[in-house]
């Protein structure tokens, strides 16, 4: 009976087998497929978006031409003019690349080139007014490299010309754009209609294999689960029996674990009380230090040295660590002036009648040590030349995050600007014939495109504040409290008290304001505060930040070891920038006062 069950189980499980393996299959093949035309499709969405971005962009980098020629055109002092005809030159580059690359195609920028006769006439029309703009302003740049010193009247002739220019290039990239997204619309359209049909017959594979493979599969499963629930009982019992054996097993392996660490430990033992009298020494440290007989009264320290410096390490070590004990290495001199290294465990215990002692465990690594000391003094230039190395390349990393956050500053200004423009234009493609859906859709992307812009000038503000290369750290601290202030409805200020106003390094200044902001953030973060004040002064030869809140504060004792929760890794991340301009960095906490963190940077005249 048994083997007729068996093998008719054998064979429904093969016949069931096959059956799932058509249906999976099938459903596979569709999806397969459709991924096939989905990809391809949303392969040309990319390269649609990609080319609205970059025809978008031209709009505004024209009239980022425009406002540098006007700058260069006012601007007296020769410094600041060559820096804006510098940045000129950049812009039209781009600006340059960006227009042929729409028409001919750019791997650097990811445009494919390919237009459609409609957008190939219009660049026709607008290519007359980007070469007047590109030539006048080339004019500009060759006439400001000539002399800088230039009257800006030689300069107006070209600069009217590229006023004059400039709005029929704007409304004709105006219409470029909307063709782009016109035609971009219309694949979104097809690429909808397939999705409808893929889904279409994905649906009615799924239900011609529910009808004639899941159906009847689910009621043999059903059945055969009845059969299983006797067993499973029976396994579970098992598997209870199992896990007491497997915790009694467990329980004797910790036990034979601490067994061992003890052991291994009570190679050299000692008893002191607090103030680190011997109480008893092991025969093993007696032998160790040639102790011929034991004095009542004698310190550890006296026994294990003969130099003060090292007796005031011992002593210093029982004192300051009474109540979590400590490990590590300690330096001992024995009579005849050998030096001996123990490692050495410090446990601190109370006594059967409650007074204070310290159990002393130790081995004897001398011959570890001196061969790692020897290693060490090897290896000492190996390892500072390494060192000065790793402070490099440090360095560059956070000279690259910050290039990085400015490039994503740009490109999240730029891109999301463009699609706001979008949802402008979709807003005013509403039916007003229907009025109540009309309404509802309107005040709904209304507030989206509210939240949207917010949201971009945020984001913006927190990679890359322009207040700070343009104006400076004064400038850019200002904003900063002003802004979280208003984000974050907690009342943070900022005083000057010093009326500090000096121009510093660009990467002194983007690391102060970087350490400051980390610093405002923890305190929002993880200090609970409510009120949070930032204060500058300077002397001739230092500027110094505080950063006070009212927080619960945190044990600055345990930085060593520090936690998300507690701002941890912004502790080690302004430690680490503070580091990198030769600044100091300080903090003061308890949960009484708050937060007090305090920054000193040299600064020079």
């Amino acid at each position: 009976m048994t083997t007729n069950v068996g093998s008719l189980d054998n064979h429904t499980f093969s016949k069931l087998r096959r059956l799932y393996i058509i249906a999976l299959s099938a459903i596979a093949l569709s999806v397969f497929i459709s991924q096939i035309f989905v990809r391809n499709y949303l392969d040309d969405q990319q390269s649609d978006s990609t080319v609205i971005n970059v025809a978008g962009r031209q709009r505004m980098l024209s009239q980022r031409i425009t406002k540098e020629i006007l700058l260069i055109s006012t601007e007296k002092n020769i410094e600041e003019k060559n820096e804006l005809k510098n940045q000129l030159i950049k812009t039209l580059s781009l600006w340059e690349t960006s227009h042929n690359g729409l028409q001919k195609g750019s791997d650097s920028i990811n445009l494919p080139g390919e237009n459609s006769p409609a957008i190939i006439a219009m660049f026709k029309r607008v290519n007359p007014y980007h070469q007047s703009i590109l030539k006048a302003a080339n004019s500009i740049i060759q006439t400001v490299e000539a002399n800088p010193e230039t009257a800006n009247i030689s300069l107006s002739k070209n600069i009217e010309l590229i006023k004059e220019n400039e709005a029929p290039f704007l409304q004709l990239m105006d219409k470029i754009v909307n063709q782009y997204n016109a035609e971009a619309n219309t694949k979104v359209d097809r690429l909808r209609n397939l999705e409808l049909i893929l889904v279409i017959i994905t649906l009615a594979i799924l239900l011609g294999e529910f009808i004639f493979i899941f159906w009847p599969s689910a009621k043999f499963v059903k059945a055969t689960i009845k059969r299983l629930l006797k067993s499973e009982t029976q396994a579970l019992k098992i598997a209870r029996d199992a896990d007491i054996l497997r915790e009694k097993n467990e329980n004797s392996v910790k036990e034979l674990r601490k067994l061992n660490e003890v052991m291994d430990r009570t190679l050299l033992f000692a008893r002191v009380d607090a103030n680190g009298l011997i109480i008893h020494i092991g025969d093993k440290f007696s032998r160790l230090f040639k102790l011929s007989h034991f004095t009542q009264g004698l310190k550890l320290s006296e026994i294990i040295s003969i130099h003060k410096s090292e007796q005031k390490v011992i002593d210093d070590l029982l004192a300051y660590n009474s109540k979590i004990g400590w490990q590590g290495e300690v330096k001992a001199t024995k009579k005849n002036n050998e030096t001996v290294w123990l490692e050495m465990y410090i446990i601190p215990f109370y006594s059967v009648n409650e007074k204070s002692e310290f159990i002393i465990i130790s081995s004897d690594i001398t011959s570890k040590k001196n061969a790692q000391l020897e290693v060490e003094k090897l290896s000492n230039e190996r390892y500072k030349e390494r060192m000065n190395q790793q402070k490099l390349i440090a360095s560059k990393i956070i000279e690259n995050q910050e290039k990085e956050q400015n490039r994503i500053a740009k490109d999240i200004h730029d891109g999301i600007g463009q699609m706001l423009t979008g949802l402008k234009f979709n807003l005013e493609s509403i039916n007003p014939n229907d009025i109540e859906k009309a309404a509802v859709k309107v005040e709904y992307l209304k507030e989206l495109a509210s939240n949207i812009i917010q949201g971009v000038r945020t984001a913006t503000f927190n990679l890359a504040p322009p207040e700070l290369g343009d104006y400076g750290i004064i400038p850019a601290l200002t904003k900063l409290t002003k802004e979280l202030n208003k984000f974050t409805n907690k009342k943070i200020e900022f005083y000057n008290k010093t009326n500090f106003d000096q121009r510093l390094d660009s990467l002194i200044e983007i690391n102060i304001y970087r350490i400051t902001q980390e610093a405002i953030n923890n305190a929002i973060k993880y200090a609970q505060s409510s009120h949070i004040i930032v204060t500058l002064s300077h002397s001739t030869s230092i500027l110094s930040i505080i950063i006070d809140d009212n927080g619960v504060g945190f044990d600055t004792n345990n930085s060593k070891n520090p936690s998300k929760e507690s701002g941890g890794m912004g502790m080690m991340f302004m430690k680490e920038r503070i580091s990198y301009i030769n600044g100091r960095f300080f903090v003061d906490s308890s949960p009484e006062n708050g937060t007090r963190i305090t920054l000193n940077i040299p600064i020079s005249n």
